[in-house]
């Protein structure tokens, strides 16, 4: 089947190409390295004599955030890493925090067989990880040609895809088979591996490493210039969209209003998935009145009843402001849902709708110690995001029961060590 793919690869690349084009001068930012993505990583120094080399692949800005403490557990063991990520942000976020703990960081190939080959030889590692979704059919097929282990850490299956590949066993077997082990973030990951045809033997739980996250603690000071700068009033409580998708910033707004109609002092702060979509939020926020700022400006020149966090890398100190949370992704039609972690780890009260497949048991296990609450639509969006708004103890008992949930379901980082560390010798 791999001959298969090989060939209609580049068919199905060149008619998705201006869609993807598109998006990404939309988005801007890959300018730089973008000859990366045709095999063209750039030039490593030699090895280092008897030194091992990991190729990590991390999707975005998450992923990239989230494998910093394994990054840098290896960099002390004098392992050689080579950082490769896919968006334009993760990019930037990549080079800016890990670049003393890497080798090396440039984009992921195409998944065509001259690129990804040419990567291959360019980087020549020992061990090839990937993170969570990520399975290239290309990139584990040149690994299986070289010998070289392919792990899967973090690794998680949505309700889409599991149903999808349910539905065709032949095409989950491809993408599987080139996997040497997987490490399942949560228990009913790993079974779904398993029901798709995955060796149980290769598959563990270790945990989600997410859930180890380290956040730096914003002080007084920083928390109130950063307020400032986004031109919300010390004054307000604040209602935060984390992460939002289309439809979702116009169910904020009306969670906004109809706190505000019920006698809370509140401001908004959206943080949209995607930074591109700015004009639209902001063509939304015109029509009602209500008055905004993107950061993406500057400082905000005076307050304002919504601030727009137009940036890449800033969710973790933007949520620090806030006192409740809403994950974004999960109002239908959306149904993947964005990770409730990092809100979770900083003790925030998080709404959360019913879209939530992609983060299925962390959602289940946030909502039964009461750390979250479920939300059906926009309508009870608004009317259990006042309820928060409006009762100070209500929030604290949910910021008490995310903090604990969060230090029980740690030392996924932990285990995932000590499995890398376990394939790190058999390569052939």
């Amino acid at each position: 089947m791999i001959w298969l793919y090989r060939l209609l690869f580049p068919l199905a690349l060149a008619v998705m190409s201006p869609y993807y084009l598109w998006r990404m001068a939309r988005r801007g930012g890959y300018g730089d390295g973008f000859w990366h993505r045709f095999g063209l990583p750039p030039r490593l120094a030699p090895r280092a004599a008897g030194a091992r080399r990991v190729w990590l692949q991390a999707v975005s800005v998450g992923e990239v955030l989230a494998v910093g403490p394994i990054l840098r557990a290896l960099s002390a063991e004098g392992i050689e890493v080579v950082l490769t990520t896919t968006t334009s942000t993760g990019y930037r976020v990549a080079r800016e925090r890990h670049r003393a703990d890497v080798l090396c960081i440039a984009y992921f190939p195409v998944d065509w067989w001259p690129f990804s080959a040419r990567a291959w030889s360019a980087l020549s590692p020992d061990l090839a990880v990937v993170t969570e979704g990520e399975r290239w059919p290309e990139h584990m097929r040149q690994a299986a040609q070289r010998g070289v282990p392919v792990v899967c850490i973090n690794a998680r299956i949505s309700d889409r895809s599991y149903r999808r590949l349910m539905r065709l066993p032949a095409a989950a077997s491809f993408v599987l088979r080139g996997m040497t082990r997987i490490l399942a973030g949560s228990q009913q990951d790993a079974e779904r591996f398993v029901a798709l045809g995955f060796e149980r033997s290769r598959v563990a739980v270790t945990g989600n490493i997410k859930l180890d996250v380290e956040i730096a603690p914003l002080g007084e000071a920083a928390r109130a210039s950063l307020r400032g700068e986004l031109g919300l009033p010390a004054d307000r409580l604040v209602l935060l969209g984390s992460s939002t998708w289309p439809g979702e910033e116009e169910a904020l707004v009306g969670a906004l209003l109809r706190a505000r109609s019920q006698g809370t002092a509140c401001s908004l702060l959206l943080v949209p998935r995607h930074a591109e979509r700015r004009g639209d939020v902001a063509r939304l926020l015109r029509a009602s009145g209500l008055a905004f700022h993107l950061r993406s400006r500057g400082p905000a020149p005076a307050p304002v009843d919504v601030a727009v966090a137009d940036t890449t890398g800033e969710l973790r100190a933007l949520t620090q402001l806030a006192d409740v949370v809403f994950v974004g992704k999960s109002l239908p039609p959306h149904r993947e849902g964005q990770t409730p972690v990092e809100a979770a780890a900083l003790g925030k009260p998080i709404l959360m709708g019913p879209g939530t497949g992609n983060f299925r048991a962390i959602a289940s296990d946030l909502l039964g110690r009461g750390a979250a609450r479920r939300v059906a639509d926009a309508a009870d969006l608004a009317a259990q995001a006042a309820v928060l708004l409006a009762d100070a103890p209500l929030r604290a008992a949910l910021s008490a029961a995310a903090t604990q949930w969060q230090r029980d379901n740690g030392g996924g980082v932990r285990r995932t060590l000590e499995a890398l560390r376990a394939e790190l010798p058999k390569a052939h």
